[in-house]
């Protein structure tokens, strides 16, 4: 049976997963970017794309998304509108007749702070930057549809995603990262290819309404992840820099701003997932090679 994804924004995390099911017969791409050039190249990779900004509604959405199987949301709110695919789209996906899986990636930044303690799964939800709770708006919002049109909608709470051309790997690399160093941070990760993973059995094993923090099994503070991968490059440790003398821009103090440990139990308890990558130590690694 052929089925159709259809990511409303083709990003870094939207396009590994499109990259994983390309080469399977059964399956049709589609998804939106932010720009006609975009569009371009995207057409030439062999993907359905549409031109969707969050600005407008995108054209024509009742006959592009017909015949979608399998919906997937990596946008981010916007202040003013909140989600943008709901604030555009919520009726025309909630007629959709062929629909039987939606995928909304969120973040662990609905948890707030919690002074490097442990969060796992059904810790309440309470956001301490207006990123995290526009994040949570979101997550209801698709809730609030899942209730009214009987969709299968799931949650994804991934935590700072890296992986090939995205990290401190490629930060390093390039010369732009510092080694912030701040008493008690802790910041989860996720290797993209292990988000790919928990979406693609997520497809296999629906439970409409079910959330998933989607990291991996060690927290651990950035100045260790720093060090770490600067010794599989043979590069000399970067000097220390205090938190509070440090220059960051204000979304990067906003994210310095939230420590917390974060639990994954549900993806494997209830997904059977076993992580390619299960600390930061195997996925740099990898990388680095």
């Amino acid at each position: 049976m052929t089925k159709k994804l259809f990511c409303f924004g083709l990003g870094y995390t939207a396009r590994a997963l499109t990259s994983r099911l390309a080469s399977d017969a059964d399956w049709i791409i589609a998804g939106t970017c932010r720009s006609p050039d975009r569009q371009k190249e995207l057409i030439v990779q062999g993907i359905e794309a549409h031109v969707f900004n969050g600005t407008a509604p995108l054209a024509e959405a009742a006959e592009i998304l017909s015949d979608v199987t399998h919906l997937l949301i990596s946008t981010p709110p916007e202040e003013l509108t909140g989600d943008p695919v709901l604030a555009s789209h919520a009726q025309d996906i909630a007629k959709l007749k062929n629909l039987q899986w939606v995928g909304y990636l969120s973040t662990t930044g609905v948890y707030g702070d919690h002074n490097g303690g442990w969060v796992d799964d059904d810790t309440p939800e309470t956001p301490s930057s207006r990123r995290g709770e526009l994040r949570l708006e979101a997550e209801k919002g698709w809730l609030e549809l899942l209730e009214q049109a009987d969709l299968t909608v799931h949650l994804f709470r991934l935590g700072s995603i890296y992986g090939p051309g995205r990290g401190q790997y490629e930060s390093l690399k390039s010369g732009r990262t510092q080694k912030i160093v701040k008493k008690n941070q802790y910041f989860s990760r996720i290797h993209v290819e292990d988000i790919v993973q928990v979406l693609l059995a997520s497809m296999d094993h629906p439970n409409p309404g079910c959330s998933y923090n989607v990291v991996d099994d060690l927290p651990a503070p950035p100045d260790e992840v720093i060090d770490y991968v600067c010794d599989l490059m043979s590069l000399p440790r970067l000097p220390e820099v205090g938190f509070d003398t440090a220059e960051l821009s204000p979304l990067m103090r906003s994210f310095y701003s939230e420590s917390k440990r974060v639990r994954n139990d549900r993806i494997k308890s209830e997904l059977g997932v076993k992580l390619n990558y299960p600390t930061y130590r195997e996925g740099f690694a990898a990388l680095v090679g």
